[in-house]
């Protein structure tokens, strides 16, 4: 059975994500759809870019994979089928790809060539659903595409490592639904430059000297329930893709906020690591 899924920025709100999944069944009625996101904020690639490459590894080897950021058609902005770790990708030539296999090589790239299609204002469903079907029922790539050499390519923003390796500074590059601001400091590169001292991550005028394993671990549960730490304090960990995550316990945008609103944290904003 084939399995697609589908990554947007179309939001819940308009009909777009549900004509997308409707035409899939009603060509292929055997697949099985999988939203990953639709609430990419609009045209961010860097945000694209973080879920499907943190998520695309959870489904089967032979999965589709329709990156629909950023896609309509253009002389710089291709339509192309990508297969990269045994997953196809059908996505525009807009740089997401690049990000989420960046440590993969390849093993087919393909720019799209539909048959008497006009390229429209909703290439996802236009474009993107076709060729996903085609792949969905065993076709090969080859026969709607042409192999392509020109991936687009971005440069994720990367941590600075100064002061002589005794400081990294980060930024934002993603905040959930909690509020919680995802870093793009991985546990490896912190491990790397600690060498077992101690630390103090600064964002803005908060500061942290510990990193829990889990969410609940500033709670002392030893200590009398007035006296411990819990909902609405601030911690950091390494979340389950281990990036650097800031978040407030138990945190609710709609009421008392998170870590992005009460600590004032947006996309991009920097947070340092120094060591002590």
């Amino acid at each position: 059975m084939a399995l697609i899924t589908l990554t947007t920025d179309f939001g819940t709100k308009d009909h777009f994500a549900a004509v997308v999944k409707g035409t899939i069944l009603k060509e292929v009625p055997q697949t099985t759809v999988v939203d990953i996101s639709h609430q990419v904020a609009p045209f961010n690639i860097q945000e694209c870019a973080y879920l499907v490459k943190n998520s695309y590894h959870a489904f089967p080897k032979g999965s589709i994979h329709i990156v629909g950021i950023d896609s309509e058609w253009s002389p710089e902005n291709e339509h192309i089928i990508v297969l990269v770790d045994g997953h196809y990708f059908v996505s525009a030539n807009n740089g997401v790809i690049s990000l989420i296999t960046s440590e993969k090589q390849p093993e087919k790239l393909m720019v799209i060539n539909l048959p008497n299609t006009d390229f429209t204002s909703f290439p996802v469903l236009d474009i993107f659903v076709p060729v996903a079907c085609h792949l969905a029922r065993g076709g090969q790539p080859e026969v709607l595409s042409s192999p392509f050499t020109e991936l687009k390519e971005l440069r994720d923003f990367k941590p600075r490592i100064e002061n002589n390796g005794k400081t990294i500074i980060g930024n934002v590059i993603y905040i959930d639904n909690y509020g919680n601001v995802v870093t793009n400091i991985q546990k490896s590169t912190f491990e790397a430059y600690r060498n077992g001292r101690e630390f103090e991550i600064n964002a803005r005028r908060e500061k942290i000297y510990t990193i829990e394993k889990s969410y609940n671990g500033i709670v002392n549960f030893e200590l009398d329930k007035n006296k411990r730490k819990g909902p609405g304090d601030l911690l950091a960990l390494f979340n389950a893709a281990d990036y650097l995550e800031l978040a407030i316990f138990k945190s609710d945008l709609n009421t008392v906020g998170g870590a992005s609103t009460l600590i004032g944290l947006h996309y991009r904003d920097i947070i340092t690591i120094n060591f002590l």
